[in-house]
């Protein structure tokens, strides 16, 4: 399976949005994620993007106050994860790139008070771990659709 997980996490390594792609019981997250978090956020910038916990490969990239972690583990048929960190980090550019046309400059407080916006846009990029889409038209258009609708049904109430 390419993607296990993606998480965003502050400076301070406050989970602010995760989603997983495979079953991992909640006490095996809460453990998994602290220690990742833990582990990227001691590296220091010269140390390079990748890492390999658990079986997992990670792969980061902090943009701004915000860090950006995927995780990606091998299939049981498979002994090494083939998955390219580059291509993954390529991803995560991507995501980022995405988040600031849709928010102007994404910052930790849209994903905050915009989950939602943040997960369905998450959801238009990756489905069942596997990257679907990454042009950012398409990827923002549902959610273009969505606020132009709400629009309508707020105007309609006044």
């Amino acid at each position: 399976m390419p993607i296990s997980f993606l998480l965003m996490v502050n400076k301070q390594g406050q989970t602010r949005l995760s989603s997983y792609y495979e079953w991992i019981s909640m006490a095996e997250r809460t453990a998994l994620e602290s220690e990742i978090i833990r582990k990227c956020l001691s590296r220091s910038e010269l140390q390079c993007s990748f890492l390999e916990y658990r079986g997992y490969k990670v792969v980061y990239r902090r943009y701004a106050s915000l860090f950006f972690i995927v995780g990606t583990k091998p299939s049981p048929e498979e002994e090494e994860n083939p998955e390219n960190e580059l291509g993954l980090l390529e991803f995560i550019h991507t995501l980022v790139e995405t988040m600031d046309k849709w928010a102007g400059s994404i910052c930790e407080l849209d994903i905050m008070y915009q989950l939602e916006q943040v997960h369905f846009l998450l959801d238009e990029m990756v489905m069942n771990g596997f990257i679907v889409e990454t042009n950012k038209a398409n990827i923002l258009r549902p959610l273009d659709l969505m606020e132009r609708e709400s629009q309508k049904a707020e105007s309609m109430y006044r």
